[in-house]
């Protein structure tokens, strides 16, 4: 029996690299005898990656794709694809091909082999600024340890098997990480490296601040640390409390003139700046419930191409 492969890619004002992927993962499948489907997602593109993808389509029947009313992410992009793909694996890459795409065959047969989730993790993450390595390094720590799984290399770069997939796209969470929930899933897991390539057509379509709110957002929705780090600052704070208390108390019993209204205030300040961060912390995890309990769409499909129907 034949298996058919889905290969995902979300695209967001991705018009420049819409062709050559189709074409460059086509020719490899091809090349390898494997059965595919490719599904374009496009992510509320403001650019004509939705007609390139139109394009490609008339060139190739094994192209189809999706195109969201606006711009939700690339977490409901991939889920998405997940959702209305019907191989017995998927894969998922990115469109701007810093993922290799010969990999998808070497993935293909370890799945043949009866893994059911292939990593792809990075050797080297190419060419970026200083500022974005750390940032980037500094994240995976914090939400490796927090997690207990080691991210620190992880990419979005995998293939898994439909049992997988099936689990991912009927969990009810309205915030995922992809990476992290692919892993803490289990199943039959493997690994195989690959180096991050230069993109050839245009530039990243993360700035700065979308990546702090994109790391923000894994964090809480995977762990409920800086909840707990809010309840060790009390403890601290209790502890300081108790102290000064005690010295207090000391220099009233012998008649001391209690001194210091400087420190007073500075006390003061440091408490009030506790209180402020701990009530941002836990105001962001209740507008996170909110969220949930809406129980809004992920994303919206507003067209289709390739014959798939709207669900």
């Amino acid at each position: 029996m034949e298996h058919l492969l889905s290969v995902i890619i979300p695209a967001y004002n991705e018009e420049g690299m819409i062709e050559t992927t189709a074409k460059t993962i086509a020719d490899i499948l091809n090349k390898e005898n494997i059965h595919y489907e490719i599904i374009f997602v496009n992510d509320g593109s403001n650019d004509d990656t939705w007609q390139k993808i139109n394009e490609a389509k008339a060139c190739n029947n094994c192209i189809k794709g999706l195109c969201f009313s606006k711009n939700f992410g690339k977490e409901a992009a991939m889920l998405a694809g997940m959702n209305y793909s019907t191989g017995d694996c998927c894969v998922i890459i990115d469109c701007d091909l810093q993922h290799p795409p010969a990999l998808i065959v070497q993935m293909y047969r370890l799945w043949e082999e009866g893994y059911e989730i292939i990593e792809a993790v990075k050797e080297n993450r190419g060419k970026e600024t200083l500022l974005h390595s750390i940032a980037a390094k500094g994240f995976y720590y914090v939400i490796s340890r927090v997690t207990g799984i080691d991210l620190s290399k992880a990419s979005d770069f995998k293939l898994l098997d439909r049992k997988a997939v099936n689990i991912l796209i009927n969990m009810r969470e309205k915030n995922t990480f992809f990476r992290a929930l692919s892993s803490w899933i289990g199943f039959k897991t493997t690994q195989i490296k690959f180096s991050v390539q230069e993109r050839t057509v245009g530039k990243s379509k993360w700035s700065t601040m979308e990546l702090i709110k994109y790391a923000i957002s894994s964090v809480s929705s995977f762990s409920a640390a800086p909840m707990m780090f809010v309840a060790l600052l009390g403890v601290v704070m209790l502890f300081g409390s108790a102290v000064l208390g005690c010295m207090t108390l000391y220099d009233k019993l012998i008649g001391k003139a209690l001194e210091g209204f400087t420190t007073v205030i500075m006390i003061q300040l440091f408490i009030g700046s506790i209180v402020m961060i701990s009530l941002g912390i836990i105001g962001y995890y209740i507008s996170k419930i909110y969220e949930e309990v809406k129980d809004r769409p992920q994303y919206i499909v507003s067209k289709t191409c390739g014959g798939i129907d709207i669900k």
